[in-house]
């Protein structure tokens, strides 16, 4: 082979050499690209998972054991944000017609674990909803003495009290002999004050106390007159008795046995269509100047079950309830509509 033939092979072999190379940086380059664009995409979406991450709550108190209570995402679920701009529209318009005063809204969905609140800071008196906290604190007791829920009691003088309430339903008979378990039914189903005041007269004050520290609230004092709670903070007595996470499942089960048979009509009820079940109760509170009407509920959509509260201050409280059927019915139809577009 000639000089020259040999200077023109090594001429295209070096030229060949530096393709290669130059296609393998261009590779390497994009291939390198593409993994820190991947990495970047995974650390940010770690860090929104460490901005939202879940806070867990845990029953204290026990030697060796504690139980899960609750466990919520710290964000407020993205999916629930129409429904919380609707529900501004409509207390503004509340606000704006002079029904309403404040109001506060909170809804719990089981099927995502999201939440959502508005007002969530805002206290309220809680007036009758707290007669769920002494439905629990009766349970609690039946543990520590079994058959204590079938101990009879003699209602001998009707309750005298200064606040007539508004909504009011059946009550139980002076000279009637009740146990405990049909005296809780009055207080619950019917919201009775006598049955009411019965229970507080045998209750256990200290596990009354209990049970709201054990749920991570304040302390309640047995004799002050109100007890303020926010909208969250109340819906805890209901997610303990959903989630059976505070006392037995059978205890958890006939408690919100019982809340499906409240005969509270005009609030959340009356904004859903009568097939839908819910438990629920509601409270009137308030003065002259100002009254209260609020009402928690689950509600029981397609067996997705969510959690509501709904809190409202207003001059008159024959026309509170109206804020609250809209408001549930606000709800049932964005739930409808999420439910449908997750199928």
């Amino acid at each position: 082979m000639s000089l020259i033939n040999k200077s023109y092979s090594l001429f295209f072999i070096i030229i060949l050499l530096g393709i290669t190379n130059a296609s393998t940086f261009i590779i390497t380059k994009n291939y390198d690209k593409s993994n820190n664009s991947k990495t970047n995409r995974l650390i940010s979406n770690q860090i929104q998972s460490n901005v939202c991450s879940y806070k867990v709550k845990r029953l204290g108190g026990l030697q060796y054991i504690k139980p899960i209570m609750f466990v919520d995402n710290v964000c407020q679920g993205e999916k629930l944000m129409p429904l919380k701009s609707s529900l501004n529209i409509l207390f503004d318009n509340f606000k704006k017609s002079g029904v309403l005063n404040s109001a506060s809204f909170y809804i719990k969905d089981y099927a995502n674990n999201d939440w959502m609140a508005i007002n969530e800071a805002e206290k309220y008196s809680p007036g009758s909803l707290l007669k769920v906290a002494e439905l629990i604190t009766y349970f609690k007791m039946n543990e520590g003495k079994p058959g204590l829920l079938n101990k009879k009691i003699t209602f001998s003088n009707p309750l005298i009290i200064d606040k007539k309430p508004i909504y009011t339903s059946k009550t139980i008979v002076p000279g009637e002999s009740y146990t405990i378990k049909e005296l809780l039914k009055y207080m619950i189903q019917y919201s009775d004050n006598n049955a009411t005041m019965l229970l507080n007269q045998n209750i256990d004050v200290k596990v009354f106390k209990k049970v709201f520290t054990d749920l991570g609230l304040t302390e309640p004092d047995w004799y002050a007159k109100n007890y303020p709670i926010s909208v969250s903070e109340y819906s805890i007595f209901l997610r303990a008795l959903f989630n059976a996470s505070y006392l037995s499942i059978k205890d958890s089960e006939f408690a919100l046995e019982l809340l499906t048979k409240s005969d509270f009509k005009e609030g959340i009820e009356n904004g859903l269509p009568s097939n839908v079940e819910l438990a629920h109760k509601f409270g009137e509170s308030g003065n002259a100047t100002e009254k209260q009407l609020h009402e928690s509920a689950i509600i029981y959509l397609n067996n997705n079950p969510i959690l509501i509260t709904i809190m409202t201050k207003g001059k008159d409280m024959r026309k509170l309830p109206e804020v609250i059927k809209e408001a549930s019915k606000l709800v049932y139809n964005q739930m409808q509509i999420m439910q449908t577009s997750s199928n």
